[in-house]
This record gives C-alpha cells, sequence and structure tokens, in this order.
C-alpha cells in the first residue's frame, strides 16, 4: 500500500514537471530562455528530484516518468513561437488555457482574468510603464510586452477571459468546461445572444448576469420568446425599460415572476437589473423542465433538487455553490438543460424541435461545438 502510494505521488510530480516544461519551452531554432533553463536549473532540480526517488520506486515507473517528462520538454521547445499574428487578434479562452510567447509579444486582456509567469526577464506594462511581477495579474485594457530574452506564459485564471495580443506565441488548451462554445452552441439555436459590447463576440460571459437577462434566458428555453415579443399586455412594474417591456408583460401574464415587491409609495418593481443567482437561474431551469413552478417560493434548495430531478451533476452543484454567479454559468446551465428530461420524460430539446424552435440537425451542429466534457 506505501508503495502504491508513492508511486502515485511521484507521478502527480512528474505531471507538476511536465506542465511547467511545455509552460517555459521556447523554439528549437531560437533557443532564448528555453535550452538555458530547461537544460540548467529546470533539469538540474527535476533530475535531483527524481534520483532521489529512484531509491524508492520501481525502475519502470521511474523511467516512464522520465521518457514523459523529455517528451514535455521536446514539445515545449518546438512549440513557443510556433505561431504569428502581425495584428492585434482577439480570442475568447477558458480557465487554465495558456499563451505562450516570446519578446515581443504584446497582450491586452479586454474581460475576465489573465496572469503572467516567467522565470527570468520582464513582462512590462507599456501603459502604466512598470514592470508585472511573475506570478501577477494583468489589469484590464492596459497593454503588456514581453521583453528581451524573455519567454512568458499567460494564463487565464477566471472561467473565461478575452484577450488581444501580437507577435510569436502558441495556444495550448486546457480541459476545463468551454463556457465559449456553449454560448456559442446556443447562440445557433437563437437562445442565447450577447449584449452587443463588441468584445469576445459581445457574451460578455465574465459579468453577472441580471434578472431580465435571466428572464428572458427562461422565456427562451420554454420556446415561448416569440409569443413574448409579440404580447400587449401591461405590467405594473416602474423600473422595466421599453426594450424588455414585452418579455416582463408576457411573464407576468403567465405568472412566471411577479416582480420583487413595492415601494413605500406603492411603486412596484421587477428588479430589472438586480443580479441573478444561481439558485434564482437554477429555479427557472426547473420550471422550464417542469420540475418546479410560481408555487414554489422557497428556492434555497433549488441546486439539491436540480440534482434529485438529473438536471445538475453533485460536480455542477458544488462548482456552483463555491463560485461567483456569472454569465457564463447562465451559458452552461441552458446547454446542458436542454438534454435534461422534462417532468413528461422528454428531454427539452425534443420539446424545443417540437415547437419549431430548431431542428434536430440545428442541435446535432450545436452539440458538435462543444468539445469538453461536463462536470461529474
Amino acid at each position: 500500500m506505501k508503495k502504491r502510494t508513492f508511486l502515485l505521488s511521484l507521478a502527480l510530480l512528474a505531471l507538476v514537471f511536465v506542465g511547467y516544461a511545455v509552460a517555459v519551452g521556447g523554439d528549437a531554432g531560437d533557443p532564448l530562455i528555453s535550452l538555458d533553463f530547461l537544460n540548467g536549473a529546470f533539469r538540474k532540480q527535476a533530475e535531483e528530484t527524481l534520483d532521489e526517488a529512484i531509491a524508492k520506486a520501481d525502475a519502470k515507473a521511474l523511467d516512464e516518468a522520465k521518457a514523459r517528462w523529455n517528451a514535455a520538454v521536446a514539445k515545449a521547445e518546438a512549440a513557443v513561437g510556433a505561431d504569428y499574428a502581425a495584428a492585434l487578434t482577439e480570442a475568447r479562452v477558458k480557465q487554465g488555457d495558456l499563451l505562450s510567447g516570446l519578446t515581443g509579444l504584446q497582450v491586452i486582456p479586454l474581460a475576465g482574468e489573465l496572469t503572467a509567469s516567467f522565470s527570468s526577464g520582464a513582462v512590462v506594462d507599456v501603459t502604466d510603464g512598470t514592470e508585472l511581477p511573475s506570478g501577477g495579474t494583468l489589469k484590464a485594457n492596459h497593454r503588456y510586452l514581453v521583453a528581451e530574452d524573455t519567454t512568458a506564459l499567460f494564463t487565464c485564471a477566471s472561467k473565461t477571459a478575452v484577450m488581444s495580443y501580437c507577435g510569436s506565441y502558441s495556444f495550448r488548451s486546457s480541459e476545463s468546461p468551454d463556457y465559449n462554445a456553449m454560448a456559442g452552441a446556443l447562440k445557433s439555436l437563437s437562445l442565447f445572444r450577447g449584449t452587443g459590447s463588441g468584445v469576445g463576440s459581445g457574451y460578455e460571459l465574465e459579468k453577472i448576469p441580471t434578472r431580465i437577462e435571466a428572464l428572458i434566458m427562461l422565456i427562451r428555453m420554454l420556446g415561448e420568446e416569440s409569443a413574448a415579443l409579440s404580447c400587449t399586455a401591461a405590467h405594473p412594474f416602474a423600473d422595466v425599460p421599453e426594450w424588455c417591456a414585452p418579455y416582463v408583460a408576457y411573464a407576468y401574464e403567465k405568472g412566471y415572476s411577479n416582480g420583487v415587491g413595492t415601494d413605500g409609495l406603492g411603486h412596484a418593481y421587477f428588479g430589472t437589473q438586480l443580479e441573478s443567482s444561481a439558485l434564482q437561474y437554477t429555479e427557472f431551469m426547473l420550471r422550464a423542465l417542469g420540475h418546479s413552478s410560481t408555487a414554489t417560493t422557497d428556492i434555497s434548495d433549488a441546486l439539491d433538487r436540480a440534482v434529485s430531478a438529473g438536471v445538475l451533476t453533485a460536480g455542477e452543484r458544488t462548482a456552483l455553490q463555491s463560485t461567483a454567479f456569472l454569465r457564463a454559468d447562465v451559458a452552461y446551465l441552458s446547454y446542458y438543460a436542454l438534454s435534461a428530461r422534462t417532468s413528461g420524460g422528454t428531454a427539452l430539446s425534443q420539446r424545443l424541435i417540437d415547437a419549431g424552435v430548431f431542428t434536430a440537425a440545428d442541435h446535432r451542429a450545436a452539440q458538435a461545438m462543444v468539445a469538453t466534457a461536463r462536470l461529474a
């Protein structure tokens, strides 16, 4: 048992070295930091650690760990700087995605959180005229430059982010949930739309959703957007702008929402710009699937009820409980709700297909856009 535990620890240690090697690797034709660092301090540290382990681990396991490490070093040396962007290029990334680059690479974070790491040299905040420490977080809309004799790694630290970059670079994708792809898949089905911000397709997945955004998604997931847009009913709320009045009036008439209350003068409020929470949006999805209704006024157990109904996995419940609820989560929950069963036993996607919201071929094409696995 002790031997098995040690071998597991050794494997994990080797993977740490592998990940770091890929992060700092350079172009084989332009060594810069990679050959010096990988063949110097990094290789020495790794070999010392492996030599210490050899007395306790099977030679076969050790050889396999070394082989994986050497392969990662070779891949790293061939990867960094393999691509080149002559002009600023915008990209949406997800948590754990890596952009590595050489001297001259410029990076501008537009949304979300990006960090930079490098073993030597410097990354300069050109906007402020200061140097960013390794491991530091980039400021939004600041231009950063990888300085001379530096290989830097820019990592997406938030669920999603948007960046612009220019220069020699390479990307490495993580296996984190691809909220960006889910938003794109939903958009292809006319279920999710951007805000018109002009950044990152306008998805703004890094922002907290509002109550009106959550309500509109509920109506779309019910397949009732056309009916809502043609609604001419009135509503009693004082805080609803004209652009979303038909949605609110429709939801009020159908009993989907009764607002958030009244003020001292008796004015009713829908709470249009109030932040939506994971509990609220999960409850909306439960209602869209027929597993709940407006008769449920206490939604404090919405996540637990969603797990019981097969709408959420245990891992998704944990994630929603431990992180801020963002538009990225709206895309995630809505995308997987399409595969969930309604109270009648039919998948929600099939109900929307039957209602003519999209076709079966449209749905298959949307599913093909998402390659990452669901949280278990």
